[in-house]
C-alpha cells in the first residue's frame, strides 16, 4: 500500500479524534488567546510528542492483536457494544453541563512544552482508539504492519493531532462565542463521530460471516 495513502489515513483518523472539545485541544486555545500563539503551539508540540509514542504502542499492540484473530473478533464486538452505548449517550441523554474555567498558571515556553506532554500522557484514549482504527485499516487491506508502514501511519496521526490543535489555537478567538461550542453541539459531534465507526464496526463484522 502506498505510504501516502497511509499517511493520510493517520492524518485522518487524528483529525477525528482531536475535533471534539476536550482537554488538549481547549488548552492550547485558551493558552494561546491568552499568551500568545507561541507558547499555545509548544504546548502543541508538547502534546504531540506523546501522540506519537502513543500512536506506535498502538500499531505495536494491533500488530500482536492481528495474529491472534479470535482476540479481534472480540474486541471488535465489545467496541462495537461501547461505541453504540457511546452514541446513544451523546445523542440522547447527554445535557449541557457548564464549563469549568481553569486559569493557566505556567508562563514559560518550555514550561507549556512540558505541560503539553504531561497533560498529554493523562490521555490515555488514543492508544484504544489508534489499535482500533489500524486493526480496521488492516481488515480492509488498507494498511499491513511492515514497519514503513507503521512510521508513515504515525507520522500521519502526529501531524493531524498538530493540525487539529493549531486549528483551535487559530480559530479559538473567533468561534469561541459561536453555537459551535455549545456543549449540545459538541455532544452532536462526539455522538456523529462514534455513530459513524459503530457503522463501520458493524459493517466489518458482518462481512466476516
Amino acid at each position: 500500500m502506498d505510504i501516502t495513502f497511509i499517511f493520510l489515513l493517520g492524518l485522518f483518523f487524528a483529525l477525528i479524534g482531536v475535533v471534539p472539545p476536550g482537554l488538549l485541544n481547549m488548552t492550547a486555545a485558551k493558552i494561546s488567546l491568552k499568551e500568545g500563539h507561541v507558547r499555545g503551539v509548544m504546548f502543541s508540540v508538547g502534546a504531540c510528542v506523546i501522540v506519537l509514542v502513543q500512536t506506535y504502542l498502538a500499531t505495536i499492540f494491533a500488530s500482536y492483536l492481528s495474529k491472534h484473530p479470535e482476540v479481534i473478533d472480540v474486541l471488535r464486538r465489545v467496541a462495537l457494544v461501547i461505541f453504540i452505548l457511546i452514541t446513544i449517550y451523546f445523542l440522547f441523554l447527554a445535557k449541557a453541563t457548564p464549563k469549568q474555567h481553569i486559569e493557566p498558571k505556567v508562563k514559560s515556553k518550555h514550561s507549556r512544552f512540558f505541560q503539553g506532554i504531561f497533560m498529554s500522557a493523562l490521555n490515555v484514549f488514543p492508544i484504544p482508539y489508534q489499535a482500533y482504527m489500524t486493526i480496521t485499516l488492516a481488515s480492509f487491506g488498507w494498511m499491513s504492519f511492515k514497519r514503513i508502514d507503521i512510521i508513515s501511519y504515525v507520522a500521519g496521526a502526529v501531524m493531524g493531532t498538530f493540525v487539529m490543535l493549531y486549528m483551535y489555537i487559530f480559530f479559538f478567538d473567533k468561534i469561541k462565542s459561536k453555537t459551535f461550542t455549545s456543549q449540545r453541539n459538541m455532544n452532536r459531534i462526539i455522538g456523529g463521530i462514534t455513530g459513524v465507526i459503530s457503522i463501520v464496526t458493524l459493517i466489518n463484522i458482518i462481512q466476516e460471516f
